[in-house]
């Protein structure tokens, strides 16, 4: 139950909740405090004291609004509410002070520093610093921390704010980061040096006021009003996280997150952050006919007239759905190969999710329910790495008291787990209670018993999420991009249309004509190839894991001679001789909408009406987890140095050798 209370900010009275900080009092009433620690995801560390305030009938000095509550203050003697003021002599005298003594040590670097034009250190010393500083003396510096491979440091410029120690063992669990020392020998230092071994460590870059901690990937290669900002959606995991893409002239100079508290709050994780390299390398930029067992590259009209012939001369055709592609494109594949007699499939790891039951393949919860549970239990499911930033969002129920358990093989999650067993049998004895919520992992669905555990699972509780690996698996699944035999009907196909499927292995005797960015596994097997536009290079809709539909905003364009997904499929229709009834994105979407009414409800989680699944025998193996390796799991991320260099640090830390007793 909330404690409304009033209080009188810079002479506007305003009615908040008494549990509410002086620094969030400030921000309902529109009047910005500067501040360096306080983060509102964070615990409260009250050590920058940028954020003083006076508060009148209080103690003849400024109080630090971060860690001082609303219901802590006094009424006045009339019990008028209490007053706070945010600009006083008082005030602006102390947080000159404050300024003062933040830069006494603090290197003039903004000519080389990364920080530079994004720095919240340069815009407040110019918003309520001095112009002049009383310190003569030489300024201290200390060494800098290797962190590893994506965050530099800068320890020199440091102001001790702590943000990145609170976020790393509050937030990612690892308790790697701490402060030692006292006074002017206190430094932010890693636990014997060691670099950070965490999936969401690039966080800290944006956490950092100043310049200590920057990116490593990123460094010296642009100023950020050199860039052009795009909003977008993630395809690195199915969470769809909301991402800003920074582009400059036509290449992707890095992704950073954008607030969004119902799916990724303002955190991505460091395959999202970081795979941008992998957008420049292995690009197919030019179509390409395989003759005489080699492939060579080809004009547009050629490439689209063998494939056309391809298609009509087919016996059995099949078009596979990769991971990364977008409704609209996906949509468009159906509708052409479905036109010719062909099947599609989309659920290129064999998961045994059925296409009729929207909430036995998204589930009934939003991701935001995990908040309030009670209670989480994981079926086969590893989400720290196959959705780190949910998975910090467990780990936050946990904290406040969530019992979380498993079932599958024990891994380490950042919080403690209750182990129910490893596989199938664990399933059957599981009791769960009334606010409890079941995430169920892609590895548990992909064996052959894959229906029969998620009926067990939906029997559990009546509250379930499907955490996906494969952004365009939801998308697929509501425009019914599925056959009745799986990937049988593929296998069994003479000519088979792969709209970037590059985990599967295509046999030898099939006719491919393989669609993608990348030339990956699928473009290797391929007899015809048509270069597509990757994530960033075209609008595209994405239905996350929790069955909420949101727009990427096209960033750059493909290169080379590579055209957008749908636009490739629209022009082979006609090749074929079975033209698509839309000629732009605006007419294919009013088409994709007239058909799945909810692919318009943009950013909203639709409703989904429980349906229990029919129960089914259970085997009697373990449990596999989907991800082998979080680096790797894409083409871009396969085409990046920087993923390839993370997943062999990964890989070495998990073989280190352990010192005999």
């Amino acid at each position: 139950m909330s404690d409304l209370r009033k209080i009188i900010i810079d002479g506007t009275q305003v009615e908040v909740d008494g549990a509410m900080t002086l620094i969030q009092a400030c921000e309902e009433a529109g009047i910005e405090v500067p501040r360096f620690c306080y983060h509102e995801r964070l615990s409260i560390a009250g050590n920058c004291r940028m954020c003083l305030v006076e508060v009148v009938g209080g103690p003849p000095k400024p109080a630090a609004s971060c860690a001082m509550q609303v219901k802590d203050l006094r009424p006045g003697p009339e019990g008028q509410p209490p007053v706070v003021k945010t600009n006083s002599p008082m005030v602006k005298k102390a947080r000159e002070g404050v300024m003062e003594f933040l830069l006494i040590n603090h290197p003039l670097d903004c000519p080389i520093c990364d920080q530079g034009g994004e720095c919240d250190l340069q815009d407040q010393a110019m918003a309520y610093g001095l112009s002049n500083s009383r310190f003569t003396e030489a300024k201290r510096a200390v060494d800098d921390l290797d962190l590893g491979p994506l965050v530099a440091t800068t320890m020199t410029r440091c102001i001790s704010c702590t943000r990145c120690v609170r976020f790393t063992t509050e937030v990612a669990g690892i308790t790697q980061m701490g402060q030692t020392g006292r006074g002017e020998d206190s430094e932010i230092t890693s636990y014997l040096n060691q670099t950070l071994d965490s999936n969401l460590q690039g966080n800290i870059i944006d956490l950092c006021p100043v310049g200590a901690l920057t990116s490593k990937p990123y460094s010296f290669t642009a100023r950020p009003w050199e860039l052009t900002k795009t909003e977008s959606i993630d395809v690195m995991d199915a969470l769809g996280s909301n991402i800003r893409v920074d582009t400059k002239g036509r290449e992707v100079m890095r992704f950073l997150p954008r607030n969004h508290d119902g799916v990724n709050e303002e955190w991505i994780s460091d395959k999202t952050r970081f795979v941008w390299d992998g957008l420049r390398r292995q690009r197919l930029d030019r179509p390409y006919v395989r003759e005489n067992g080699k492939l060579r590259p080809a004009s547009w009209g050629e490439a689209l007239a063998k494939a056309a012939d391809a298609i009509n001369g087919a016996k059995a055709l099949a078009g596979v759905v990769g991971d990364l592609a977008p409704v609209e494109a996906i949509y468009s594949l159906k509708q052409m190969i479905e036109g010719q007699g062909g099947v599609v499939e989309s659920r290129t790891d064999g998961a045994r999710l059925p296409a009729g039951n929207r909430s036995a393949y998204v589930g009934n919860v939003a991701i935001e329910d995990i908040d309030a549970a009670d209670e989480i239990i994981l079926v086969g499911s590893n989400p720290r790495d196959e959705s780190p930033v949910l998975n910090a969002r467990i780990r936050r129920a946990w904290a406040r008291g969530a019992k979380v358990a498993r079932i599958g093989t024990p891994v380490d999650l950042t919080y403690d787990v209750t182990e129910l067993g490893t596989g199938r049998d664990a399933l059957a004895k599981v009791k769960a209670g009334e606010n409890a919520i079941v995430i169920v992992g892609q590895g548990a669905l992909t064996e052959a018993d894959g229906a029969a555990v998620l009926a067990a699972a939906m029997a559990i509780s009546g509250r379930m999420l499907v955490l996906h690996t494969a952004a365009a698996r939801v998308g697929a699944l509501d425009v019914n991009a599925v056959n009745d035999k799986g990937m049988e009907a593929v296998s069994a196909a003479d000519v088979i249309y792969n709209l970037g499927a590059d985990e599967i292995e295509i046999g030898q005797g099939a006719f491919v004509i393989y669609q993608g960015s990348h030339g990956d596994r699928g473009a290797h097997r391929a007899d015809v190839i048509l270069p597509g536009a990757a994530y960033t290079e075209e609008q595209g809709l994405f239905v996350n894991t929790e069955g909420r539909p949101q727009l990427a905003l096209r960033a750059g364009f493909a290169p080379g001679e590579a055209k957008e997904n749908w636009a490739i499929l629209r022009a082979l229709s006609a090749e074929v001789g079975a033209t698509l009834p839309w000629d732009s994105l605006a007419q294919l979407r009013q088409a994709l909408v007239a058909e799945v009414p909810h692919l318009a409800q943009i950013d909203e989680v639709v409703e989904n009406a429980w349906q229990a699944e029919p129960a089914g025998t259970l085997g009697n193996a373990d449990f596999r987890y989907a991800i082998k390796d979080f680096y790797l799991t894409n083409p871009i991320a396969r085409a990046s140095e920087l993923m390839a260099e993370l997943s062999k640090g990964a890989k070495a830390r998990a073989e280190a050798p352990i010192a005999a007793e």
